[in-house]
């Protein structure tokens, strides 16, 4: 067998010759490995040889790999670290049925329902008192707006040729019954245009999707908790605090968001779901690490946006303080200081780079802004207490 049989189009250690002194290449599984001698920066290196992988379907990216061989004489195992162009398929493509994010969203669909189920009446352990009620609605309205928003990433993923799986969402059966859903990114990123292009189009389609979801439920007709429920010495009432977008949109349509003078009425479970999307898209618009926010951040300011994401742990931090010392709001600080520690992780654990780190044009940097400002909108400091 050539040395280029086998490999299809990708490009051959002459046409790497300027940037890569290649000494062995090898298939390995799904990718194809070419171990040398790189001849330029690492920067340098990846943006010049990157066109070349990209034209024939591939990511590639430099990295330092171990080899072991067995010494000849004693027989003892010899370690080796080289340098290697690691080649991966880029292109997005089902296979076949991708039965773990089937079964997660089927569990998260259970979990949100029997949450439904605490939050306005009783615990439902059967089908039929699961999907019966105002349960579904609180499920589809939480649903729907995670959904568009983790499609809004795919989407412009699939868009921009970067390799991303489908969702994946988190079933946890407490509050809204999931922790939301995470796309693991396997490609590259080609530029700053493309990051932002990927972060910037979960919120923004989860925005939509929460305004459309809350406008629905404050213009439905609120429910009615049982009377019982209400007297009962193990019932917890809940106050949530509403943002400042929420509100504007209760004004908007001239609808309240409590009834003060009736504990027995209570807004849409509907509503909750338009929350619950304004908690997360704040929560994701954070702009630290592998968050949108991040993303956003990293494509708008470049490098410097590991100095402003270092204040984002002080602020979380003096915030979750401040509650604590000086409101009586002790579960909102320990949420905002648990927040502040995984914001100093996602900081330490960087920002995703971009293969090409050219500025964003003007139209873009401003879409960015007003997310940012839209985000702030979705904010508040004491999401909910018990009363």
């Amino acid at each position: 067998m050539s040395d280029d049989e086998g490999y299809d189009s990708l490009p051959t250690p002459t046409a790497l010759a300027d940037a890569f002194h290649v000494e062995e290449r090898r298939a390995e599984e799904d990718r194809v490995v070419y171990v040398g001698e790189p001849l330029l920066s690492t920067e340098t290196l990846e943006r010049q040889v990157w066109p070349l992988f990209r034209e024939a379907g591939y990511d590639v990216r430099l990295q330092t790999i171990t080899d072991s061989e067995a010494d000849p004489i004693s027989g003892v195992e010899l370690r080796s670290r080289r340098y290697a162009l690691v080649a991966t398929p880029a292109g997005n493509s089902l296979d076949s049925v991708p039965w773990t994010n089937v079964l997660m969203f089927a569990l998260t669909v259970l979990t949100t329902l029997f949450v439904g189920s605490l939050w306005y009446h009783e615990p439902a352990w059967g089908p039929v008192e699961l999907l019966t009620g105002e349960n579904w609605k609180f499920s589809a309205a939480v649903l729907s707006v995670l959904v568009t928003h983790e499609l809004g990433h795919y989407v412009l993923a699939r868009y921009h040729d970067v390799n991303a799986s489908l969702p994946y969402f988190i079933p946890f059966p407490t509050l809204i019954g999931t922790m939301g859903a995470v796309i693991r990114m396997k490609g590259r990123l080609p530029s700053r245009r493309s990051l932002f292009d990927i972060g910037v189009a979960g919120p923004l389609a989860g925005l939509v999707a929460t305004v459309a979801v809350t406008l629905v439920g404050l213009t439905a007709d609120p429910i009615t908790v049982p009377q019982r429920i209400v007297e009962s010495s193990d019932a917890v009432q809940v106050q949530f605090g509403y943002p400042p977008l929420i509100q504007l949109l209760s004004a908007l349509v001239g609808e309240p968001l409590r009834y003060p003078n009736d504990p027995t009425l209570a807004v849409s479970p509907i509503v909750f779901g338009g929350w619950t999307g304004m908690f997360i898209t704040f929560l994701n618009l954070i702009p630290v690490g592998q968050l949108d926010g991040g993303h956003l951040l990293r494509s708008m300011a470049g490098e410097r946006a590991e100095s402003v994401a270092s204040v984002v742990p002080v602020v979380l931090f003096g915030l979750a303080g401040y509650l604590f010392f000086f409101t009586n709001s002790g579960r909102a600080a320990f949420l905002w200081g648990i927040w502040g520690g995984m914001t100093a992780l996602a900081g330490a654990a960087g920002f995703a780079e971009p293969v090409y780190d050219e500025p964003l044009d003007r139209g873009r940097f401003a879409l960015g802004a007003i997310t940012f400002v839209l985000g702030a909108l979705c904010f508040v400091p004491v999401p909910f207490q018990l009363a």
